[in-house]
This record gives structure tokens, C-alpha cells and sequence, in this order.
């Protein structure tokens, strides 16, 4: 299965159109979208959503995402990868970051990973 993104609403809402542009056909949500959660979302029901629609998310949120992932992690809950996005990436980068990603890996290699982007 090809890794399935969710965008948070703190990341510039030009990313989607910028990575469908490297392909049309990636999964690639926003927080905010129809059929996702909410804008203004708090991180554990963003990681409960992960879990339940199998995505990946992508998000600037370097400081509490983490501390969050740890809770869920250890309440023997799972998330499908977190990207943690490096300060100052720019959109055209961390677009062609995300394709690679969904060309190059499956969505089960990201089973509870938490990496930061670029790699």
C-alpha cells in the first residue's frame, strides 16, 4: 500500500497542489478537508485519526507533536509515520521530499516511525 498523507493545517496550504503536481495520483490530504479532522484539531485526536485511516502526517510541529507521539505510543496505541517538517524546508523541496517518499515506500514501512524532512 502506498503511504497515504495527511497535511497539518501549521504547514503552507500550497504544499497539496505543489506535491500532486509531482503526481496527481498521491493520497494526499489536508487537516481542514472534507472527511478529515477539523481545522484547530488538538494532536491526539490527530494521532487517533492517523491510526483509524491508515495516513501519514506531515507537520511543522516540532516542539509538541513529539511529547504527543510518546503518550500515544505508550498507551499501546499506533500511528501510520509522522514527518516532522525541518525548519525553513521550502515548499518546493518538501513537495518532491513527499513523492519520493510515496515512490520509494510503502506505507507499512512507516508503521509507528517519526522522522524528520528532508531526510
Amino acid at each position: 500500500m502506498n503511504v497515504r498523507f495527511l497535511l497539518d493545517e501549521n504547514l503552507n496550504p500550497n504544499l497539496k497542489a505543489a506535491v500532486l503536481r509531482w503526481d496527481p495520483t498521491i493520497d494526499i490530504t489536508r487537516v481542514g478537508d472534507p472527511g478529515v479532522p477539523e481545522l484547530s484539531t488538538l494532536d491526539p485526536a490527530i494521532l487517533l485519526y492517523l491510526e483509524t485511516s491508515q495516513r501519514a502526517l506531515v507537520t511543522g510541529n516540532r516542539k509538541s507533536m513529539p511529547l504527543h507521539i510518546a503518550d500515544h505510543l505508550i498507551a499501546g496505541r499506533h500511528h501510520w509515520g509522522v514527518f516532522l517538517v525541518r525548519k525553513g524546508t521550502p515548499i518546493g523541496r518538501l513537495a518532491e521530499e513527499l513523492y519520493l517518499i510515496w515512490v520509494t515506500s510503502a506505507a507499512e514501512e512507516w508503521l509507528d516511525q517519526e522522522r524528520r524532512i528532508p531526510l
